[in-house]
């Protein structure tokens, strides 16, 4: 019996949504192991933050080849072929001594990353245009990953020693490109033509509307990132939590960051894109002002002598301001995506590609900047307060490029009834 179109579509969705959960922990492992590596090497804060970040750079470098792969081969093919290319690197990880053994074995781990322009094109051409947010929302929880790593990998660190980390990802890695192939489908329909040059697909790089929604996805994607590889060690120095403790508080970012996309692809196709991401960054840029300030003591001089006070995030605080970041980053992630399916329904394997390329190297560039910052300034709070003016910036151009025009097309549309009605 021949499987149903609505089967094959949502049993896509599942598999790549599993696959790439997979993906996502392997990207995300150094958030845990970097940490007993750091002590073990001697590493300073910028090199600990060049340590976690180097996956990110080469699955955010490879993006852009995978979308198109994705748009001119088909989703299935590519995607299997990927996680299999990592299993050995994986393992690798485990054999490394020396600082730069960690960097190269981490450049081709990174790969697992380039996964997420893989699946999203994929399941988006499964479904029609009203339903794609929802299904690239689904797809697009495998970040819970992330969370996953921060509760499975200390468990393992402590258990056997962090070496034992990797090895046991490999084969999980391989075992789940099995799975996959098989529950997974091809639909020739949904590659594009084989003559398509890659010039012909590149052309969207002038497209200035490319350049805003990467903008937008480095904040909900690369800062979801940067944060999930540095919270860890960001609790460890400032609550001085051990090692289980630290990732499990760290996963309360992680966990809604991954889960909820699916939320933001639903209220995405309903109340549209550009709503969905206003709010989203607003939402990020008052918690971000919370988070930005640093632990205080603030002398007054009164009339019975000086008084000291306190000013700062205790734990629980953090905690839960965090978290609802994290919420506002999975919702956002899913509508940028929106943008990209709505404006560009016949090459989302590339645009998703440029836009996941931006993401990526946000998430990248961003835990060397902490790093960098915490070196040169000691205040653990900068990274909060990088990233409040890259939200700050976004907002301003999200302001003159989408809600001023739309306020201006307004004003003149009334001028027009007003003009019409008195003639």
């Amino acid at each position: 019996m021949m499987a149903t179109q609505q089967y094959k579509a949502w049993s896509v969705v599942i598999a790549s949504t599993l696959a790439f959960t997979v993906c996502f922990m392997i990207w995300m492992m150094f958030a845990v192991i970097g940490i007993p590596i750091k002590e073990t090497l001697g590493l300073n804060e910028t090199q600990f933050g060049i340590l976690i970040a180097t996956p990110v750079l080469t699955g955010s470098l490879i993006r852009l080849p995978l979308g198109m792969w994705t748009d001119k081969f088909g989703g299935r093919i590519v995607f299997f072929i990927l996680m299999l290319s990592t299993v050995v690197p994986i393992y690798l990880i485990s054999k490394c001594t020396e600082y730069w053994q960690f960097l190269v074995a981490g450049l081709f781990v990174g790969v697992a990353g380039g996964s997420f322009t893989v699946g999203i094109s994929y399941c988006a051409r499964w479904f029609p245009k009203n339903q794609q947010g929802l299904a690239m929302g689904i797809f697009g929880a495998g970040n819970t990953g992330a969370a996953v790593t921060k509760l499975v990998a200390p468990l393992i660190v402590v258990g056997f020693g962090w070496a034992m980390v990797p090895q046991v990802y490999a084969i999980m890695m391989l075992v789940m490109a099995i799975l996959f192939w098989f529950f997974t489908f091809s639909d020739p329909s949904h590659s594009t033509s084989k003559s398509v040059t890659m010039r012909e697909q590149l052309v969207v790089l002038k497209d200035p509307k490319v350049w805003k929604y990467s903008q937008y996805y480095s904040i909900v994607f690369g800062g979801y990132v940067a944060l999930a590889l540095w919270m860890t060690k960001y609790y460890i120095g400032e609550y001085g939590f051990d090692l289980k403790t630290a990732a499990l508080m760290a996963a309360a970012f992680s966990i809604p960051g991954g889960v909820l996309r699916a939320v933001g692809g639903y209220y995405s196709d309903k109340f549209g894109a550009h709503t969905v991401t206003w709010w989203v960054l607003w939402v990020s840029l008052v918690c971000l002002f919370f988070l930005s300030y640093p632990q205080t003591d603030i002398s007054i001089i009164t009339i019975k002598g000086q008084q000291t006070f306190h000013v700062g995030l205790d734990a629980t605080w953090f905690t839960v301001i965090m978290f609802t970041m994290g919420i506002a980053f999975a919702i956002g992630k899913a509508s940028v995506f929106k943008y990209i399916s709505d404006d560009y329904p016949h090459n989302i394997g590339v645009i998703s590609g440029v836009v996941g390329l931006a993401g990526g190297l946000g998430g990248f560039l961003m835990p060397i900047m902490f790093g960098a910052l915490l070196d040169f300034t000691g205040v653990r709070s900068s990274a909060f307060m990088l990233m409040f003016g890259i939200v700050w910036v976004s907002l301003i151009w999200m302001y003159w490029t989408e809600v001023r025009p739309v306020k201006i097309d307004r004003h003149h549309a009334r001028q027009a009834l007003k003009q019409a009605v008195s003639s």
